[in-house]
């Protein structure tokens, strides 16, 4: 019988407790970055509609989260960043006008539930990643509170990437060159183009990524509400003009996509807030 290499009977266990407490600081990165906006948006609330806590604001905000099926972090930026209602009106948007909902070509069937904001990103990271050729990659959207963009959907890509690249700001990487120019980027060797900042290199590379093609998500030909960027485990070919084609084309389809989702179900969702608050308040009042 062999005996076992010294240290190898708990090389597992001691690999599987770094890999746990790595996620434990993913996740607790997460929440940091996420509870301040909330926080402040718990407050706007109880101020504004006399609450009687930040906890009632937040299931007055998670109430309104889950019937429109609306991020938190995502309704709370929209709460902070959006001029403050007339309370003395029912609707905080009483002029607001309703566009239908752009068709989108990239999506091949309807997915289970609906388009919710989700599933539309998911499908515009699989369509560019079937362009590009490759199984890595990653949906941003802008941040509408702290400007650049951060993350919402990813696919191939390392646990580390995605909690350094949480949220990119305006230089450094071919994604904010892309939104920046709003134009398609694509670096063709991640180790040699000046585009990357030498630390978002450096947590690129150990990813696995070679090579990367960023796509903005446009309104227009100037404004950017987002970003999908396809990663290569090669360093990439100049595509083709029919693909350069095809992925403008989505980028155009998505952006409008997402400026209508922020004009309707995300204004939908603060509407619903607001007549939450002000049944609340009157609430109170009444039983004063």
């Amino acid at each position: 019988m062999t005996a076992a290499a010294p240290g190898r009977a708990d090389e597992g266990p001691e690999r599987e407790e770094v890999l746990r407490l790595r996620a434990e600081v993913r996740a607790l990165r997460a929440r940091v970055r996420a509870h301040p906006l909330i926080s402040q948006a718990q407050g706007m609330l109880q101020e504004r509609y006399a609450l009687p806590d930040a906890d009632r604001a937040f299931t007055l905000m998670r109430r309104s989260s889950q019937r429109f099926n609306v991020k938190m972090r995502t309704l709370a930026g929209a709460l902070v960043t959006t001029p403050r209602p007339d309370e003395r009106t029912v609707l905080w948007f009483p002029r607001r006008v309703r566009h239908p909902e752009p068709a989108l070509g990239f999506m091949a069937q309807e997915p289970p539930g609906g388009r919710s904001r989700g599933a539309v990103l998911g499908a515009v990271l699989d369509r560019t990643l079937t362009v590009v050729g490759t199984d890595m990659g990653n949906v941003q959207t802008v941040d509408r509170v702290s400007g650049g963009l951060r993350i919402e959907r990813h696919t191939g890509l390392t646990e580390d990437f995605i909690d350094f690249f949480a949220h990119v700001g305006e230089e450094g990487t071919a994604c904010a060159k892309a939104a920046r120019d709003v134009a398609q980027v694509t670096v063709q060797n991640v180790e040699e183009d000046p585009v990357f900042a030498e630390p978002a290199r450096e947590a690129i590379l150990a990813a696995g990524s070679r090579g990367v093609h960023s796509v903005p998500l446009t309104v227009s030909s100037r404004v950017c509400v987002g970003m999908v960027s396809a990663h290569a485990d090669r360093p990439l070919d100049t595509l083709g003009t029919s693909q350069l084609r095809t992925l403008d084309a989505l980028g155009a389809e998505a952006g409008r996509w997402l400026a209508w989702y922020e004009r309707t179900v995300l204004v939908d969702a603060l509407e619903h807030l607001h007549a939450l608050g002000r049944a609340e308040r009157g609430a109170r009042r009444g039983r004063a």
